[in-house]
């Protein structure tokens, strides 16, 4: 699989995908939300863009601001999330074994890199936006990525690995299969919401 176009592809889900999941998700509680609509985007110059910055609670975890950014003219989206407490850089490791595990709560800053061993990494780079998730939304977007990059490819063996890794994510997401999720940040504004979950120093 070509790398750059994974990238692109990756961030592009990632863009789509933030504003639905984040702000439609019963469980995380709205605490303030402040918009700000007609600023002029950077982008394509059109006074179209709208910021948010929205403090929510998130169970077991605490306040988490959410800053997003977004023009509704050329679709340019950009999203982070700020934990209210200072942290030290961490990494959070998970080991995936069933499917209750699908519904583990992940909080994914911009500076954040998310690892799944023998299947993807996925680096943050310029372009990296900030979300919360869980374990089944994460698998999710890295199946579509892989889908992507397989009906774009025109190498049989890299098409003929995406399915095998497809069947992977899906035994997983079906609890028939174990996988580890990691993610490393910087920045401290990253967990996984979890008692399973293992923290330590990147």
């Amino acid at each position: 699989m070509n790398k750059e176009l994974v990238k692109l592809i990756l961030f592009g889900i990632f863009y789509k995908a933030f504003p639905k999941e984040i702000f439609l998700n019963s469980e995380i509680l709205s605490i303030d939300m402040t918009e700000v609509k007609n600023q002029l985007c950077s982008m394509c110059g059109k006074k179209t863009m709208e910021l948010r910055e929205e403090e929510r609670e998130v169970p077991f975890f605490g306040k988490v601001y959410i800053f997003s950014v977004t023009c509704t003219s050329c679709k340019y989206h950009k999203a982070d999330v700020e934990v209210t407490d200072k942290n030290e850089p961490c990494k959070y490791t998970l080991e995936i074994d069933g499917e209750e595990d699908m519904k583990i709560r992940v909080i994914k800053s911009s500076q954040a890199t998310v690892k799944i061993p023998h299947v993807i990494t996925i680096e943050p780079g310029t372009a990296g936006t900030g979300y919360i998730s869980n374990v089944e939304g994460i698998l999710k977007r890295v199946k579509h990525v892989i889908e992507t990059a397989r009906d774009s490819g025109e190498d049989k063996s890299a098409r003929k690995k995406a399915k095998k890794l497809l069947r992977k994510l899906n035994n997983v997401i079906w609890g028939k299969e174990k996988l580890k999720l990691i993610i490393v940040d910087p920045s401290g504004n990253s967990a996984i919401v979890s008692e399973k979950a293992k923290k330590s120093k990147p």
